[in-house]
Formats: C-alpha cells, structure tokens, sequence
C-alpha cells in the first residue's frame, strides 16, 4: 500500500507567468549547482517525512513556491509546474517508484 504527501502552496504567485520549463531553465541557469544543492536537500527532507509514515498514512505540507517545487523534483526527479496558491500535488510513494498528480484548488 502507498504512502502519500500532500504539498501545497499558501503564497500568492505574483503574477508567475513562466512555463515549466521555462521556470527550470532560468534556475539552472543562473545557478545550477545551487538549484541541484536546495532540490536534493529539500527532496531528502520529503523523504524523511515518507520514511516515518505507515502505509496508506498521508502528511500534509504547505509551504512556499518554489520550495515545494524543488522538494518533489528532488525526491522524484519530475518538475513540478509553478503552484498558485492553495493548489498543490499529491507524491505518491509507492514500492518501486514515485508518482506526482495535481491537486485542484478545492481538493
């Protein structure tokens, strides 16, 4: 049975107007060494939050864009598209891989 975080973003977006890609390519870019630093480190946090739930158990975490961002392309290696606020993805930790799905607004 999977284990599940919830993640969700409680910051308004200002405005975020980059693509996916877009918004991958200008953090590489400015920074890459950096963007790889934060996206591990916050990944391997995600991570200790899994390794202490039971299966089928879910943790709720809101937080800031672009952190949330990173935590799940740090553990999963997928990126995330910018979150407008109160939306968020649900990481589904099952027992040989990740699986990343968006969460609506009123979900």
């Amino acid at each position: 049975m999977p284990r599940f975080i919830e993640l969700r973003r409680y910051t308004d977006s200002d405005g975020d107007v980059l693509t996916d890609e877009g918004v991958a390519a200008a953090l590489r870019a400015a920074d890459p060494a950096l963007v790889a630093e934060d996206s591990a480190r916050l990944g391997a946090a995600l991570g200790r939050v899994l390794a202490r739930l039971g299966e089928g158990e879910r943790a709720l975490v809101v937080g800031h864009s672009p952190t949330n961002e990173a935590a799940v392309l740090g553990l999963t290696g997928q990126l995330v598209a910018p979150l407008a606020k109160g939306a968020g993805v649900l990481v589904v930790a099952e027992t040989d891989r990740f699986r990343v799905e968006s969460l609506a607004l009123d979900a």
